[in-house]
């Protein structure tokens, strides 16, 4: 059996900011199913450590960068853990990653590292009775774990680096390099120097045996200068190890036949019940009741990458033909402000929360007609995912893992009976403005769109094909390390 170790800086259900921890949580799942034994190391963040249970002890940190730690073994939601309780990096209450200014820890960096380090350290068996032949990093909080590794002098695990968004590298001062214990052939052009400056993920894009991103065409958008955020270099360099596999999502917890954080369950076969959840959502955020208009969710950080400035240039549009907006999300202030403001100026028609809140993305997902992801780049995409399961049709820009994961209805598509969702492209106002008028041709033909919903929840969007995919790249990895 395939022994996998995997790193990573938040793990649902313990700890979420983003789709990193559903990964983190959900694929260590599907790994096990698919004969994988997996072990996640996490940070010992107050909310991870109040949620563990049958936590021991196993070894023990003098010095952690700054300060003594414990490895816990525990478990957690069926997860096995291996949790870093070191205080001085990780007793902060709320985000991991922010102060209570909003800002950074300025000590991300030595944090991070310290998590990295102690990950390599188990890698190659620090621990007793602890032995792995593959370790699994994923984004810049972890991407120094293969760089550790690779400097290890004697036997290692083979070592993967997946990347989940390229936009955040973990890029620091050059000052920080001589505290983070690594030789000085380190930072080098082919290591972690990137503008005289420390990149924690291009040290682990030059230096991790295998790269991995989360879906196929993110890994070929990432090699082009568009999308390459200053690293497609390395990555055309090192494209011959470099491949994309579509995440999945838990699809126990988003299983609208089973799903308690919605009022009226149902599933593909027996649609009729939906309606009553999108009395419920129009309830929940103040929209008129009415069963005839088509509301379209959104679920989204409020960001320039999501593209949802282009959607308040469409307000009076969807307005004019009956169309409600339920969206909830949080970001940047400017986009929090405008949407506040739409809410306030279109009563009955624009529902906004700003925040996030787990039961009302469910009910968004159950009750909503449609969910609009119009991101100027996108990875993977976990909402239209979510959206396929629940017969919300997404309607997507064509990019990352949306075009990877959603059936365009054109003409073709719907006369083959395949269509799950609608594309457009480019991601420019325009061609948002013809999507949504798609979207409203395919509303009012009520037979067309319910096949669109049937087909999109027969689409297996869980975790049992990427799972067999990272199975393949194990164990092709540990065939060449032989």
């Amino acid at each position: 059996m395939t022994r996998v170790l995997a790193v990573g800086s938040e793990i649902f259900p313990l700890l979420k900011t983003g789709g990193l921890a559903d990964v983190m949580g959900a694929l260590p799942q599907a790994l096990k199913a698919a004969g994988v034994q997996a072990t996640t190391v996490v940070p010992g963040y107050p909310a991870i450590l109040s949620g563990l249970r049958n936590a021991t002890a196993i070894y023990h940190f003098p010095d952690l960068f700054g300060g003594p730690a414990e490895v816990l073994r525990a478990n957690a939601a069926s997860l096995d853990l291996l949790v870093i309780d070191a205080p001085h990096l990780f007793a902060r209450q709320g985000n991991p990653y922010l102060g209570p200014d909003g800002k950074e820890w300025p000590d991300n960096g030595i944090r991070f590292a310290g998590l990295s380090a102690a990950a390599a350290a188990i890698g190659v068996g620090l621990v007793p009775g602890l032995s792995f032949d593959i370790v699994h990093a994923h984004d810049w909080q972890a991407a120094l774990t293969p760089v550790y590794l690779a400097f290890h002098h004697g036997r290692r695990p083979g070592t993967v680096l997946t990347v989940h968004n390229l936009a955040f590298q973990g890029l620091y001062p050059a000052t920080l390099f001589p505290r983070l214990g690594l030789p000085d052939s380190a930072f080098a052009m082919d290591g972690l120097e990137y503008h005289r400056h420390v990149s924690f993920l291009k040290g682990g894009l030059a230096m991790a045996d295998r790269l991995t991103t989360v879906s196929p065409t993110y890994a070929r958008e990432i090699t082009g200068e568009d999308n390459g955020m200053g690293l497609d270099g390395v990555l055309r360099h090192r494209a011959d190890v470099l491949s994309g596999i579509l995440n999945g999502i838990d699809d126990s917890v988003w299983n609208p036949a089973t799903d308690d954080l919605i009022p009226n369950r149902y599933f593909r076969g027996r649609l009729g019940p939906r309606a009553a959840n999108k009395t419920a959502l129009q309830q929940r955020l103040g929209l008129q009741e009415s069963p005839g208009s088509l509301v379209i969710g959104v679920i989204s950080r409020l960001t320039s990458q999501k593209g949802l400035d282009m959607l308040l240039d469409q307000i009076p549009f969807l307005l004019a033909n009956d169309v409600q907006i339920a969206l909830l999300g949080s970001g940047e202030p400017a986009l929090e402000e405008a949407f506040t403001d739409a809410a306030a100026q279109h009563p009955g028609a624009v529902g906004c929360v700003i925040g996030y809140n787990e039961p009302l993305a469910h009910l968004i997902q159950a009750g909503s007609d449609a969910l609009l992801v119009p991101s100027r780049f996108e990875p993977c995409g976990l909402t239209q995912l979510c959206a396929l399961r629940y017969g919300a049709i997404p309607v997507v820009a064509r990019v990352g893992g949306l075009a990877d994961s959603i059936i365009d209805a054109n003409e073709a598509a719907l006369t083959a009976g395949v269509a799950t969702g609608i594309q457009f492209w480019p991601v420019e106002p325009l061609a948002l403005y013809e999507a949504l008028r798609r979207m409203i041709s395919l509303w009012r033909n009520q037979p067309v769109w319910q096949r669109m919903q049937r087909n999109a929840m027969a689409t297996d969007v869980s975790w049992r094909g990427p799972a067999a995919h990272y199975t393949g790249l194990y164990e092709s990895l540990m065939a060449g390390r032989a």
